[in-house]
Protein backbone atom coordinates (compact mmCIF):
# COMPACT_ATOMS: atom_id res chain seq x y z
CA UNK A 1 0.00 0.00 0.00
CA UNK A 2 1.16 3.49 -0.87
CA UNK A 3 0.96 5.89 2.08
CA UNK A 4 1.24 9.46 0.80
CA UNK A 5 2.74 11.62 3.54
CA UNK A 6 3.28 15.15 2.23
CA UNK A 7 3.25 17.24 -0.93
CA UNK A 8 4.61 20.74 -1.51
CA UNK A 9 5.01 23.04 -4.49
CA UNK A 10 6.20 26.47 -5.55
CA UNK A 11 5.99 28.57 -8.71
CA UNK A 12 3.37 26.06 -9.82
CA UNK A 13 0.35 27.55 -11.60
CA UNK A 14 -0.81 30.49 -9.46
CA UNK A 15 1.46 29.61 -6.51
CA UNK A 16 4.40 31.99 -5.88
CA UNK A 17 8.03 31.44 -4.88
CA UNK A 18 7.17 30.23 -1.36
CA UNK A 19 6.45 26.53 -0.88
CA UNK A 20 2.83 25.56 -0.28
CA UNK A 21 2.89 22.38 1.81
CA UNK A 22 0.01 20.01 2.52
CA UNK A 23 0.25 16.99 4.80
CA UNK A 24 -1.69 14.12 3.26
CA UNK A 25 -2.31 11.81 6.23
CA UNK A 26 -2.90 13.71 9.50
CA UNK A 27 -6.71 13.25 9.46
CA UNK A 28 -9.17 10.85 7.84
CA UNK A 29 -11.15 13.73 6.37
CA UNK A 30 -9.96 17.07 4.98
CA UNK A 31 -12.11 19.74 3.35
CA UNK A 32 -10.41 22.11 0.90
CA UNK A 33 -12.34 25.35 0.33
CA UNK A 34 -11.84 28.63 -1.44
CA UNK A 35 -13.25 30.90 -4.10
CA UNK A 36 -13.06 30.09 -7.80
CA UNK A 37 -9.49 30.57 -8.99
CA UNK A 38 -8.09 30.54 -5.45
CA UNK A 39 -6.06 27.37 -6.18
CA UNK A 40 -8.10 24.62 -4.52
CA UNK A 41 -7.60 22.13 -7.36
CA UNK A 42 -3.89 22.91 -7.70
CA UNK A 43 -3.18 19.96 -5.39
CA UNK A 44 -4.63 17.59 -8.05
CA UNK A 45 -2.38 18.98 -10.80
CA UNK A 46 0.67 19.01 -8.51
CA UNK A 47 0.02 15.43 -7.42
CA UNK A 48 -0.35 14.08 -10.98
CA UNK A 49 2.52 16.18 -12.31
CA UNK A 50 5.07 15.10 -9.72
CA UNK A 51 4.12 11.41 -10.11
CA UNK A 52 3.33 11.12 -13.84
CA UNK A 53 4.80 14.23 -15.47
CA UNK A 54 1.42 15.56 -16.57
CA UNK A 55 -1.24 17.54 -14.67
CA UNK A 56 -4.69 16.27 -13.80
CA UNK A 57 -6.42 18.98 -15.79
CA UNK A 58 -5.83 19.63 -19.50
CA UNK A 59 -2.99 22.12 -19.09
CA UNK A 60 0.11 22.24 -21.26
CA UNK A 61 3.31 21.64 -19.29
CA UNK A 62 4.86 25.07 -20.05
CA UNK A 63 1.70 26.66 -18.60
CA UNK A 64 2.34 24.97 -15.24
CA UNK A 65 5.17 27.45 -14.54
CA UNK A 66 3.93 30.50 -12.65
CA UNK A 67 3.34 33.22 -15.28
CA UNK A 68 4.75 35.96 -13.03
CA UNK A 69 7.97 34.37 -11.78
CA UNK A 70 8.42 32.24 -14.96
CA UNK A 71 10.98 29.87 -13.42
CA UNK A 72 11.84 27.50 -10.56
CA UNK A 73 8.64 25.51 -10.85
CA UNK A 74 9.07 22.64 -8.37
CA UNK A 75 6.86 19.93 -6.85
CA UNK A 76 7.94 17.42 -4.18
CA UNK A 77 6.02 14.50 -2.72
CA UNK A 78 6.90 12.06 0.06
CA UNK A 79 5.35 8.61 0.53
CA UNK A 80 6.10 5.21 2.02
CA UNK A 81 5.67 1.71 0.61
CA UNK A 82 6.27 -0.94 3.23
CA UNK A 83 9.54 -0.15 4.99
CA UNK A 84 10.84 2.11 2.22
CA UNK A 85 10.53 5.89 2.28
CA UNK A 86 10.36 7.68 -1.09
CA UNK A 87 10.64 11.26 -2.24
CA UNK A 88 9.97 12.35 -5.82
CA UNK A 89 11.09 15.77 -7.03
CA UNK A 90 10.04 17.19 -10.40
CA UNK A 91 10.66 20.68 -11.76
CA UNK A 92 10.44 22.91 -14.83
CA UNK A 93 12.86 25.73 -15.67
CA UNK A 94 15.17 24.14 -14.84
CA UNK A 95 13.96 20.65 -15.65
CA UNK A 96 14.41 18.31 -12.74
CA UNK A 97 13.38 14.74 -12.02
CA UNK A 98 14.71 12.82 -8.99
CA UNK A 99 13.60 9.72 -7.15
CA UNK A 100 14.97 9.19 -3.66
CA UNK A 101 14.65 5.98 -1.68
CA UNK A 102 15.56 6.10 1.99
CA UNK A 103 17.35 9.44 1.42
CA UNK A 104 19.48 8.03 -1.43
CA UNK A 105 19.10 9.16 -5.04
CA UNK A 106 18.16 6.27 -7.34
CA UNK A 107 20.47 6.00 -10.35
CA UNK A 108 19.15 8.16 -13.18
CA UNK A 109 21.67 7.40 -15.91
CA UNK A 110 18.79 6.09 -17.98
CA UNK A 111 16.80 8.42 -20.17
CA UNK A 112 14.01 10.39 -18.50
CA UNK A 113 11.40 8.23 -20.19
CA UNK A 114 12.91 5.06 -18.76
CA UNK A 115 13.27 6.75 -15.37
CA UNK A 116 9.56 7.54 -15.44
CA UNK A 117 8.77 3.95 -16.44
CA UNK A 118 10.87 2.77 -13.48
CA UNK A 119 8.80 4.95 -11.14
CA UNK A 120 5.48 3.64 -12.48
CA UNK A 121 6.37 -0.05 -12.88
CA UNK A 122 8.81 -0.72 -10.07
CA UNK A 123 7.69 1.68 -7.33
CA UNK A 124 4.11 2.94 -7.75
CA UNK A 125 2.98 -0.09 -9.78
CA UNK A 126 0.22 1.95 -11.37
CA UNK A 127 -0.31 4.21 -14.36
CA UNK A 128 -1.81 7.65 -14.68
CA UNK A 129 -5.15 6.18 -15.77
CA UNK A 130 -5.29 3.73 -12.88
CA UNK A 131 -4.22 6.37 -10.36
CA UNK A 132 -6.90 8.81 -11.44
CA UNK A 133 -9.60 6.11 -11.39
CA UNK A 134 -8.72 4.90 -7.90
CA UNK A 135 -7.66 8.13 -6.17
CA UNK A 136 -9.61 10.98 -7.83
CA UNK A 137 -13.22 11.57 -8.74
CA UNK A 138 -14.83 14.72 -10.05
CA UNK A 139 -13.84 17.87 -11.90
CA UNK A 140 -15.02 18.88 -15.33
CA UNK A 141 -11.87 17.54 -17.00
CA UNK A 142 -12.01 14.12 -15.32
CA UNK A 143 -13.11 11.17 -17.46
CA UNK A 144 -15.04 8.63 -15.32
CA UNK A 145 -14.55 4.91 -15.87
CA UNK A 146 -17.82 4.52 -17.75
CA UNK A 147 -16.79 7.17 -20.28
CA UNK A 148 -13.43 5.56 -21.02
CA UNK A 149 -12.91 3.61 -24.25
CA UNK A 150 -12.96 -0.18 -23.88
CA UNK A 151 -9.16 -0.43 -24.18
CA UNK A 152 -8.63 2.12 -21.39
CA UNK A 153 -11.22 0.37 -19.19
CA UNK A 154 -9.25 -2.84 -19.66
CA UNK A 155 -6.01 -1.10 -18.62
CA UNK A 156 -7.61 0.16 -15.40
CA UNK A 157 -9.03 -3.27 -14.49
CA UNK A 158 -5.79 -5.02 -15.35
CA UNK A 159 -3.87 -2.64 -13.07
CA UNK A 160 -6.40 -3.20 -10.27
CA UNK A 161 -6.24 -6.98 -10.61
CA UNK A 162 -2.49 -6.81 -10.95
CA UNK A 163 -2.64 -8.63 -14.29
CA UNK A 164 -1.28 -5.83 -16.43
CA UNK A 165 1.97 -7.76 -16.26
CA UNK A 166 0.44 -10.26 -18.71
CA UNK A 167 -0.16 -7.47 -21.23
CA UNK A 168 3.36 -6.20 -20.67
CA UNK A 169 4.67 -9.73 -21.08
CA UNK A 170 2.60 -10.15 -24.23
CA UNK A 171 3.96 -6.90 -25.67
CA UNK A 172 7.49 -8.01 -24.83
CA UNK A 173 6.69 -11.39 -26.31
CA UNK A 174 5.47 -9.75 -29.50
CA UNK A 175 8.76 -7.89 -29.75
CA UNK A 176 10.69 -11.10 -29.12
CA UNK A 177 8.46 -12.95 -31.58
CA UNK A 178 9.22 -10.36 -34.24
CA UNK A 179 12.92 -10.39 -33.38
CA UNK A 180 12.92 -14.20 -33.52
CA UNK A 181 11.02 -14.05 -36.81
CA UNK A 182 13.66 -11.68 -38.15
CA UNK A 183 16.35 -14.04 -36.82
CA UNK A 184 14.69 -16.97 -38.61
CA UNK A 185 14.56 -15.08 -41.90
CA UNK A 186 18.10 -13.86 -41.40
CA UNK A 187 19.28 -17.39 -40.55
CA UNK A 188 17.46 -18.74 -43.61
CA UNK A 189 19.30 -16.22 -45.76
CA UNK A 190 22.57 -17.09 -44.02
CA UNK A 191 21.98 -20.80 -44.68
CA UNK A 192 21.31 -20.16 -48.39
CA UNK A 193 24.40 -17.97 -48.57
CA UNK A 194 26.49 -20.56 -46.71
CA UNK A 195 25.25 -23.31 -49.05
CA UNK A 196 26.26 -21.13 -51.99
CA UNK A 197 29.67 -20.61 -50.38
CA UNK A 198 30.07 -24.37 -49.94
CA UNK A 199 29.05 -25.01 -53.55
CA UNK A 200 31.45 -22.34 -54.81
CA UNK A 201 34.22 -23.69 -52.59
CA UNK A 202 33.67 -27.24 -53.82
CA UNK A 203 33.80 -25.99 -57.41
CA UNK A 204 36.93 -24.05 -56.57
CA UNK A 205 38.55 -27.13 -55.01
CA UNK A 206 37.67 -29.26 -58.07
CA UNK A 207 38.96 -26.54 -60.36
CA UNK A 208 42.20 -26.22 -58.37
CA UNK A 209 42.66 -29.99 -58.31
CA UNK A 210 42.06 -30.25 -62.07
CA UNK A 211 44.41 -27.33 -62.63
CA UNK A 212 47.03 -28.91 -60.34
CA UNK A 213 46.80 -32.22 -62.18
CA UNK A 214 47.21 -30.43 -65.52
CA UNK A 215 50.18 -28.49 -64.14
CA UNK A 216 51.72 -31.72 -62.79
CA UNK A 217 51.37 -33.42 -66.16
CA UNK A 218 52.80 -30.38 -67.93
CA UNK A 219 55.73 -30.20 -65.48
CA UNK A 220 56.43 -33.94 -65.86
CA UNK A 221 56.41 -33.68 -69.65
CA UNK A 222 58.70 -30.69 -69.53
CA UNK A 223 61.04 -32.59 -67.18
CA UNK A 224 61.10 -35.63 -69.49
CA UNK A 225 61.66 -33.49 -72.59
CA UNK A 226 64.57 -31.72 -70.95
CA UNK A 227 66.02 -35.03 -69.74
CA UNK A 228 65.86 -36.42 -73.27
CA UNK A 229 67.43 -33.26 -74.63
CA UNK A 230 70.24 -33.52 -72.06
CA UNK A 231 70.95 -37.11 -73.07
CA UNK A 232 71.40 -36.00 -76.69
CA UNK A 233 73.53 -33.05 -75.63
CA UNK A 234 75.73 -35.20 -73.39
CA UNK A 235 76.43 -37.55 -76.31
CA UNK A 236 77.33 -34.59 -78.52
CA UNK A 237 79.54 -33.13 -75.80
CA UNK A 238 81.28 -36.50 -75.48
CA UNK A 239 82.03 -36.60 -79.22
CA UNK A 240 83.15 -32.94 -79.21
CA UNK A 241 85.47 -33.59 -76.29
CA UNK A 242 87.03 -36.49 -78.19
CA UNK A 243 87.57 -34.35 -81.30
CA UNK A 244 88.96 -31.56 -79.13
CA UNK A 245 91.39 -33.98 -77.52
CA UNK A 246 92.61 -35.31 -80.91
CA UNK A 247 93.05 -31.86 -82.39
CA UNK A 248 94.79 -30.61 -79.24
CA UNK A 249 97.23 -33.50 -79.43
CA UNK A 250 97.88 -32.73 -83.10
CA UNK A 251 98.39 -29.11 -82.23
CA UNK A 252 101.06 -30.05 -79.69
CA UNK A 253 103.33 -31.47 -82.46
CA UNK A 254 103.33 -28.08 -84.24
CA UNK A 255 104.51 -26.06 -81.25
CA UNK A 256 108.20 -26.57 -82.10
CA UNK A 257 107.55 -25.42 -85.67
CA UNK A 258 106.09 -22.20 -84.37
CA UNK A 259 109.19 -21.66 -82.21
CA UNK A 260 111.53 -22.45 -85.21
CA UNK A 261 109.62 -20.00 -87.40
CA UNK A 262 110.11 -17.32 -84.80
CA UNK A 263 113.88 -18.09 -84.70
CA UNK A 264 114.10 -18.03 -88.52
CA UNK A 265 112.36 -14.68 -88.65
CA UNK A 266 114.88 -13.37 -86.15
CA UNK A 267 117.88 -14.75 -88.19
CA UNK A 268 116.38 -13.43 -91.43
CA UNK A 269 116.07 -10.01 -89.87
CA UNK A 270 119.71 -10.11 -88.79
CA UNK A 271 120.91 -11.29 -92.31
CA UNK A 272 118.90 -8.54 -93.94
CA UNK A 273 120.46 -6.08 -91.52
CA UNK A 274 123.98 -7.29 -92.43
CA UNK A 275 123.19 -7.10 -96.17
CA UNK A 276 121.97 -3.52 -95.71
CA UNK A 277 125.11 -2.68 -93.72
CA UNK A 278 127.39 -4.26 -96.41
CA UNK A 279 125.51 -2.40 -99.20
CA UNK A 280 126.13 0.88 -97.37
CA UNK A 281 129.84 0.09 -97.01
CA UNK A 282 130.13 -0.84 -100.69
CA UNK A 283 128.40 2.38 -101.59
CA UNK A 284 130.76 4.29 -99.28
CA UNK A 285 133.94 2.89 -100.88
CA UNK A 286 132.49 3.30 -104.34
CA UNK A 287 131.48 6.95 -103.86
CA UNK A 288 134.37 8.27 -101.74
CA UNK A 289 138.15 8.77 -102.67
CA UNK A 290 138.93 10.40 -99.37
CA UNK A 291 137.77 9.78 -95.83
CA UNK A 292 134.95 12.20 -94.98
CA UNK A 293 136.05 12.24 -91.37
CA UNK A 294 139.84 12.81 -91.58
CA UNK A 295 139.92 14.02 -95.23
CA UNK A 296 142.83 11.77 -95.92
CA UNK A 297 142.89 9.90 -99.30
CA UNK A 298 141.70 6.25 -99.28
CA UNK A 299 144.20 3.86 -100.67
CA UNK A 300 143.03 2.18 -103.83
CA UNK A 301 144.34 -1.21 -102.91
CA UNK A 302 142.58 -0.96 -99.54
CA UNK A 303 139.38 0.11 -101.20
CA UNK A 304 139.65 -2.75 -103.73
CA UNK A 305 140.34 -5.22 -100.94
CA UNK A 306 137.43 -3.94 -98.86
CA UNK A 307 135.04 -4.01 -101.77
CA UNK A 308 136.13 -7.59 -102.63
CA UNK A 309 135.51 -8.70 -99.01
CA UNK A 310 132.16 -6.94 -98.91
CA UNK A 311 131.05 -8.56 -102.21
CA UNK A 312 132.09 -11.96 -100.92
CA UNK A 313 130.17 -11.49 -97.65
CA UNK A 314 127.19 -10.15 -99.61
CA UNK A 315 127.11 -13.27 -101.75
CA UNK A 316 127.30 -15.38 -98.59
CA UNK A 317 124.50 -13.42 -96.90
CA UNK A 318 122.22 -13.62 -99.94
CA UNK A 319 122.86 -17.34 -100.22
CA UNK A 320 122.08 -17.84 -96.57
CA UNK A 321 118.92 -15.68 -96.93
CA UNK A 322 117.75 -17.67 -99.96
CA UNK A 323 118.32 -20.93 -98.12
CA UNK A 324 116.48 -19.54 -95.06
CA UNK A 325 113.51 -18.39 -97.15
CA UNK A 326 113.18 -21.87 -98.58
CA UNK A 327 113.07 -23.38 -95.15
CA UNK A 328 110.59 -20.72 -93.96
CA UNK A 329 108.30 -21.46 -96.91
CA UNK A 330 108.20 -25.11 -95.92
CA UNK A 331 107.67 -24.20 -92.29
CA UNK A 332 104.89 -21.72 -93.17
CA UNK A 333 102.83 -24.58 -94.63
CA UNK A 334 103.05 -26.32 -91.31
CA UNK A 335 102.04 -23.10 -89.52
CA UNK A 336 98.99 -22.62 -91.73
CA UNK A 337 97.89 -26.09 -90.80
CA UNK A 338 98.48 -25.18 -87.12
CA UNK A 339 96.15 -22.17 -87.44
CA UNK A 340 93.39 -24.24 -89.03
CA UNK A 341 93.60 -26.79 -86.25
CA UNK A 342 93.71 -24.07 -83.61
CA UNK A 343 90.56 -22.45 -85.04
CA UNK A 344 88.83 -25.81 -85.04
CA UNK A 345 89.80 -26.38 -81.42
CA UNK A 346 88.42 -22.93 -80.49
CA UNK A 347 85.18 -23.64 -82.31
CA UNK A 348 84.91 -27.00 -80.58
CA UNK A 349 85.56 -25.34 -77.18
CA UNK A 350 82.80 -22.78 -77.74
CA UNK A 351 80.37 -25.44 -78.89
CA UNK A 352 81.20 -27.66 -75.90
CA UNK A 353 80.75 -24.70 -73.55
CA UNK A 354 77.37 -23.78 -75.07
CA UNK A 355 76.08 -27.30 -74.85
CA UNK A 356 77.28 -27.67 -71.26
CA UNK A 357 75.52 -24.40 -70.41
CA UNK A 358 72.33 -25.69 -72.00
CA UNK A 359 72.65 -28.94 -70.05
CA UNK A 360 73.16 -26.99 -66.79
CA UNK A 361 70.21 -24.74 -67.54
CA UNK A 362 68.06 -27.74 -68.35
CA UNK A 363 69.12 -29.38 -65.09
CA UNK A 364 68.05 -26.24 -63.16
CA UNK A 365 64.70 -26.28 -64.89
CA UNK A 366 64.33 -30.02 -64.24
CA UNK A 367 65.06 -29.36 -60.51
CA UNK A 368 62.45 -26.57 -60.43
CA UNK A 369 59.91 -28.80 -62.16
CA UNK A 370 60.56 -31.59 -59.66
CA UNK A 371 59.97 -29.15 -56.77
CA UNK A 372 56.84 -27.86 -58.50
CA UNK A 373 55.59 -31.42 -59.01
CA UNK A 374 56.26 -32.26 -55.35
CA UNK A 375 54.43 -29.12 -54.14
CA UNK A 376 51.45 -29.68 -56.43
CA UNK A 377 51.20 -33.36 -55.46
CA UNK A 378 51.35 -32.41 -51.76
CA UNK A 379 48.58 -29.83 -52.27
CA UNK A 380 46.60 -32.41 -54.17
CA UNK A 381 46.96 -35.12 -51.58
CA UNK A 382 46.91 -33.08 -48.35
CA UNK A 383 44.37 -30.82 -46.43
CA UNK A 384 44.93 -27.64 -48.33
CA UNK A 385 43.64 -24.22 -47.20
CA UNK A 386 40.70 -24.58 -49.57
CA UNK A 387 39.69 -27.93 -48.06
CA UNK A 388 40.00 -26.52 -44.53
CA UNK A 389 37.90 -23.54 -45.60
CA UNK A 390 35.27 -25.90 -47.01
CA UNK A 391 35.27 -27.82 -43.72
CA UNK A 392 34.78 -24.55 -41.84
CA UNK A 393 31.87 -23.58 -44.11
CA UNK A 394 30.24 -26.98 -43.56
CA UNK A 395 30.65 -26.58 -39.79
CA UNK A 396 29.13 -23.09 -39.93
CA UNK A 397 26.24 -24.46 -42.02
CA UNK A 398 25.51 -27.10 -39.37
CA UNK A 399 25.57 -24.39 -36.68
CA UNK A 400 23.19 -22.21 -38.71
CA UNK A 401 20.84 -25.14 -39.29
CA UNK A 402 20.92 -25.87 -35.56
CA UNK A 403 20.25 -22.21 -34.81
CA UNK A 404 17.30 -22.20 -37.24
CA UNK A 405 15.86 -25.33 -35.65
CA UNK A 406 16.15 -23.75 -32.19
CA UNK A 407 14.62 -20.48 -33.42
CA UNK A 408 11.67 -22.33 -34.97
CA UNK A 409 11.13 -24.29 -31.74
CA UNK A 410 11.31 -21.00 -29.83
CA UNK A 411 8.81 -19.51 -32.28
CA UNK A 412 6.41 -22.34 -31.52
CA UNK A 413 6.86 -21.70 -27.79
CA UNK A 414 6.25 -17.98 -28.32
CA UNK A 415 3.07 -18.75 -30.25
CA UNK A 416 1.82 -20.97 -27.45
CA UNK A 417 2.71 -18.48 -24.71
CA UNK A 418 1.19 -15.62 -26.72
CA UNK A 419 -2.12 -17.48 -26.94
CA UNK A 420 -2.06 -17.71 -23.13
CA UNK A 421 -1.17 -14.04 -22.63
CA UNK A 422 -3.82 -12.63 -24.97
CA UNK A 423 -6.93 -10.99 -23.61
CA UNK A 424 -8.90 -14.22 -24.08
CA UNK A 425 -6.24 -16.29 -22.31
CA UNK A 426 -5.06 -16.21 -18.70
CA UNK A 427 -6.31 -12.66 -18.17
CA UNK A 428 -9.79 -13.63 -19.32
CA UNK A 429 -9.93 -16.44 -16.76
CA UNK A 430 -8.76 -14.07 -13.98
CA UNK A 431 -11.28 -11.40 -15.03
CA UNK A 432 -14.06 -14.03 -15.09
CA UNK A 433 -13.13 -14.91 -11.54
CA UNK A 434 -13.33 -11.32 -10.29
CA UNK A 435 -16.25 -9.97 -12.36
CA UNK A 436 -18.91 -11.37 -9.94
CA UNK A 437 -17.12 -9.81 -6.95
CA UNK A 438 -16.75 -6.50 -8.78
CA UNK A 439 -20.43 -6.43 -9.76
CA UNK A 440 -21.50 -7.38 -6.22
CA UNK A 441 -19.51 -4.47 -4.75
CA UNK A 442 -20.78 -1.99 -7.33
CA UNK A 443 -24.40 -2.88 -6.59
CA UNK A 444 -23.76 -2.79 -2.86
CA UNK A 445 -22.40 0.78 -3.16
CA UNK A 446 -25.32 1.83 -5.37
CA UNK A 447 -27.81 0.48 -2.85
CA UNK A 448 -26.08 2.34 -0.03
CA UNK A 449 -26.80 5.51 -2.02
CA UNK A 450 -30.47 4.48 -2.52
CA UNK A 451 -29.91 3.78 -6.20
CA UNK A 452 -31.66 0.46 -6.78
CA UNK A 453 -30.61 -0.93 -10.13
CA UNK A 454 -28.85 -4.11 -11.15
CA UNK A 455 -25.50 -2.97 -12.58
CA UNK A 456 -23.40 -5.60 -14.34
CA UNK A 457 -20.08 -5.36 -16.14
CA UNK A 458 -19.35 -8.12 -18.65
CA UNK A 459 -15.94 -9.58 -19.46
CA UNK A 460 -15.37 -6.83 -22.04
CA UNK A 461 -16.25 -4.25 -19.33
CA UNK A 462 -19.42 -3.12 -21.05
CA UNK A 463 -22.31 -2.26 -18.72
CA UNK A 464 -25.67 -3.99 -18.56
CA UNK A 465 -28.03 -2.03 -16.30
CA UNK A 466 -31.53 -3.22 -15.42
CA UNK A 467 -34.16 -1.66 -13.20
CA UNK A 468 -36.18 -3.61 -10.67
CA UNK A 469 -38.73 -4.03 -13.43
CA UNK A 470 -36.02 -5.51 -15.70
CA UNK A 471 -35.90 -2.51 -18.00
CA UNK A 472 -32.60 -2.09 -19.80
CA UNK A 473 -30.55 1.08 -19.38
CA UNK A 474 -27.17 2.42 -20.35
CA UNK A 475 -24.89 4.71 -18.40
CA UNK A 476 -25.65 7.56 -20.80
CA UNK A 477 -29.40 7.28 -20.22
CA UNK A 478 -29.18 8.34 -16.56
CA UNK A 479 -29.27 11.88 -15.11
CA UNK A 480 -26.05 13.59 -14.06
CA UNK A 481 -26.80 12.88 -10.39
CA UNK A 482 -27.39 9.19 -11.14
CA UNK A 483 -24.22 9.04 -13.27
CA UNK A 484 -22.30 10.51 -10.37
CA UNK A 485 -23.63 7.81 -8.06
CA UNK A 486 -22.47 5.17 -10.56
CA UNK A 487 -19.06 6.87 -10.79
CA UNK A 488 -18.79 6.92 -6.98
CA UNK A 489 -19.83 3.28 -6.74
CA UNK A 490 -17.17 2.34 -9.29
CA UNK A 491 -14.52 4.45 -7.52
CA UNK A 492 -15.14 2.79 -4.18
CA UNK A 493 -15.31 -0.61 -5.83
CA UNK A 494 -11.96 -0.09 -7.53
CA UNK A 495 -10.44 0.97 -4.22
CA UNK A 496 -11.76 -2.10 -2.42
CA UNK A 497 -10.58 -4.41 -5.21
CA UNK A 498 -7.17 -2.71 -5.23
CA UNK A 499 -6.87 -3.08 -1.47
CA UNK A 500 -7.94 -6.72 -1.66
CA UNK A 501 -5.34 -7.40 -4.39
CA UNK A 502 -2.77 -5.06 -2.82
CA UNK A 503 -2.10 -3.80 -6.35
CA UNK A 504 -2.69 -0.05 -6.49
CA UNK A 505 -3.99 0.41 -2.97
CA UNK A 506 -3.36 3.81 -1.42
CA UNK A 507 -4.41 5.90 1.56
CA UNK A 508 -5.38 8.88 -0.60
CA UNK A 509 -8.89 9.63 -1.91
CA UNK A 510 -9.70 13.02 -3.47
CA UNK A 511 -13.21 14.12 -4.44
CA UNK A 512 -13.11 17.25 -6.56
CA UNK A 513 -16.37 19.24 -6.50
CA UNK A 514 -18.41 16.04 -6.21
CA UNK A 515 -20.62 17.63 -3.55
CA UNK A 516 -21.03 20.80 -5.64
CA UNK A 517 -22.66 19.30 -8.74
CA UNK A 518 -25.55 16.90 -9.06
CA UNK A 519 -25.95 15.38 -5.62
CA UNK A 520 -29.07 16.37 -3.70
CA UNK A 521 -29.25 16.55 0.11
CA UNK A 522 -30.02 12.84 0.40
CA UNK A 523 -27.23 11.94 -2.00
CA UNK A 524 -24.84 14.15 -0.02
CA UNK A 525 -25.70 12.39 3.23
CA UNK A 526 -25.40 8.98 1.58
CA UNK A 527 -21.96 9.90 0.26
CA UNK A 528 -20.82 11.24 3.62
CA UNK A 529 -21.96 8.00 5.25
CA UNK A 530 -19.95 5.99 2.70
CA UNK A 531 -16.89 8.15 3.39
CA UNK A 532 -17.28 7.65 7.14
CA UNK A 533 -17.53 3.89 6.63
CA UNK A 534 -14.23 3.73 4.70
CA UNK A 535 -11.31 2.10 6.42
CA UNK A 536 -9.34 4.10 8.97
CA UNK A 537 -6.25 4.09 6.77
CA UNK A 538 -8.02 6.19 4.12
CA UNK A 539 -7.23 9.91 4.00
CA UNK A 540 -10.08 11.69 2.23
CA UNK A 541 -9.72 15.12 0.63
CA UNK A 542 -12.87 16.90 -0.52
CA UNK A 543 -12.53 20.00 -2.71
CA UNK A 544 -15.70 22.08 -2.60
CA UNK A 545 -17.25 25.51 -3.04
CA UNK A 546 -19.84 24.64 -0.41
CA UNK A 547 -17.65 25.08 2.60
CA UNK A 548 -20.50 26.49 4.68
CA UNK A 549 -22.52 23.27 4.16
CA UNK A 550 -19.70 20.78 4.72
CA UNK A 551 -17.48 22.60 7.22
CA UNK A 552 -18.91 20.75 10.23
CA UNK A 553 -18.59 17.38 8.48
CA UNK A 554 -14.77 17.24 8.37
CA UNK A 555 -12.23 17.38 11.19
CA UNK A 556 -9.71 19.32 9.08
CA UNK A 557 -10.24 22.42 6.93
CA UNK A 558 -7.76 23.86 4.39
CA UNK A 559 -8.54 27.23 2.82
CA UNK A 560 -6.93 28.84 -0.22
CA UNK A 561 -7.14 32.51 -1.18
CA UNK A 562 -5.78 34.69 -3.96
CA UNK A 563 -3.46 37.42 -2.65
CA UNK A 564 -1.71 39.82 -5.01
CA UNK A 565 -2.18 37.40 -7.94
CA UNK A 566 -0.70 34.49 -5.99
CA UNK A 567 -2.58 31.53 -4.57
CA UNK A 568 -1.86 30.99 -0.87
CA UNK A 569 -2.84 28.48 1.80
CA UNK A 570 -3.98 30.93 4.48
CA UNK A 571 -5.58 28.65 7.04
CA UNK A 572 -5.35 25.01 8.02
CA UNK A 573 -7.71 24.04 10.85
CA UNK A 574 -7.61 20.67 12.52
Amino acid sequence: MIIFEKIRWKNFLSTGNQFTEVKLNPQRGTLIVGQNGAGKSTILDALCFVLFNKPFRKINKPQLVNSINEKDCLVEIEFTIGKNEYKVVRGIKPNKFEIHRNDKLIDQDAAAKDYQAYLEKNILQLTYKSFTQVVILGSSTFVPFMQLPAAHRREVIEDLLDIRIFSTMNNLLKDRFKMNEVDCRSTDRDIVFKQQQIEMQEEHIQEVRANNRARIESAKKKREDLSDENEVLLKKVKNLNYMHKVKTEQLGDLTEAVQTMDQMKSIRWKINDKIKTGDKQIQFYTDNQTCPTCTRPIDDSFRTEQLANLDKKGIEYHGALSDLDGKMTILQGKLDDFKLKSDDIQTLSVEIQNKNFTISKNNDIISEKEKEIATLEEQLNSQSKSVKKLSLFEKELLELQGKLTSSKKLQQCYTLISSLLKDDGIKSKIVKTYIPAINQRINSRLQSMDFFVNFQLDEEFNEVIKSRFRDDFTYASFSEGEKQKIDLALLFTWRSIAKMKNSVSTNLLILDEVFDSSLDATGTEDLLKILRDLSEDTNIFVISHKGEVLVDKFPRIIKFEKQQDFSKLIVEET
